[in-house]
């Protein structure tokens, strides 16, 4: 999937259908000239259903596509035939998109599984039909209702990557480089800061044809929580995923203090993401000789609070650890 191809964030205006009106005919035939009622009701308007689509990983086949109505219901008729109700019209969506309205920014719901369905805006009830309103006093009622008139509001959905491991790191700290290594993904790899605008997706072969999914979040500076950066936009990424891979250079200044940066960050944004699975790898490290390696691990052992490992993706080092690591992590 090209970067451009991946779209997360879509506003658009959704529009349920009218009901029916209800019939207010009178039954007449050869020899019943003065026949009581027998109006239909109308049928209901088409809902607007936004369905779950386990086969869709973004919001791009809905960035052109800005307007959805549905079917109006069709008016009641003699012989108490009710209306065909109105079509109702489905937005398929990939699992993990939150829908809000957009005037208020509440959320209205959020589409996990596939196939799951939840009614945006609801057609309008049908009218019901004059043989509704016959009584002993008013044998032959000439009045029906109305259909309900259509809903209609504008809806904003964001996409929150499912991803059972994410990459959390600085820029060009080297999470394209690695999710390239580590699955099939071809994501933009380039030697300067957010070369990643966009999350990246890649499946992780294991042993056995087991397979997790990783994502490539892009990268996160101080004050991405205040929306510094590309803040807000890709933070809520990391939301979603189970485990989250810290990746930071072997040649980093001061590890810890990345560390302490890149999680206070998550913390700032969303305090629940502190309860998630954490590891950290140390990118880059093939620059390390044995000495410094050991040096630098006595140094970690005493400063960092969850495991660590070594890695290398250009040099291949460390790759099947890390895999094993975050296996055992995610089916713990």
């Amino acid at each position: 999937m090209t970067e451009g191809n991946f779209v997360d964030y879509v506003k658009m205006y959704v529009a349920s259908g009218k009901g029916g009106q209800g019939s207010a005919h009178l039954h007449r035939e050869k020899y019943i000239t003065k026949g009581g009622p027998d109006g239909g009701d109308g049928g209901r308007g088409g809902h607007i259903i936004v369905r779950g689509n386990a086969n869709l990983w973004t919001l791009f086949h809905l960035k052109f596509k800005k307007h959805f109505r549905a079917g109006h219901g069709s008016h009641g008729s003699k012989s108490r035939s009710t209306g065909a109700d109105g079509e109702d019209a489905y937005i398929d969506v990939p699992l993990g998109t939150v829908i809000r309205d957009t005037e208020t920014n509440a959320v209205l719901f959020e589409i996990t599984d596939h196939g799951e369905e939840r009614i945006v805006v609801q057609g309008g009830k049908g009218g019901l039909g004059n043989w509704h309103f016959k009584s002993s006093t008013n044998q032959t009622p000439r009045y029906a209702q109305p259909g309900m008139p259509m809903e209609e509001m504008y809806i904003t959905m964001e996409l929150k990557v499912l991803a059972d491991v994410g990459l959390v790191g600085f820029p060009n700290a080297g999470k394209s480089t690695l999710l390239s290594v580590i699955t099939s993904a071809k994501p933009k790899i380039a030697d300067y800061e957010f070369t990643t605008l966009k999350p990246n997706l890649g499946i992780v072969e294991y042993r056995d044809y087991q397979t997790f999914v990783m994502a490539d979040i892009p990268g996160i500076i101080e004050g991405a929580a205040e929306g510094k950066g590309l803040g807000h936009y890709f933070l809520r990424h990391i939301e979603r995923n189970s485990v989250l891979l810290f990746l930071i250079p072997a040649d980093a200044e001061d590890i810890k203090k990345q560390y302490d940066i890149l999680l206070d960050e998550l913390r700032r944004y969303n305090p629940e993401m502190l309860d998630k699975e954490r590891i950290i790898a140390i990118s880059k490290s093939d620059m390390l000789d044995d000495e410094l390696k050991a040096e630098l691990k006595t140094e970690l052992d005493n400063e960092l609070p969850i495991p660590y490992l070594f890695i290398s993706s250009v040099a291949q080092q460390g790759i099947t650890q890390l895999k094993d690591k975050l296996w055992s992590i995610l089916n713990n």
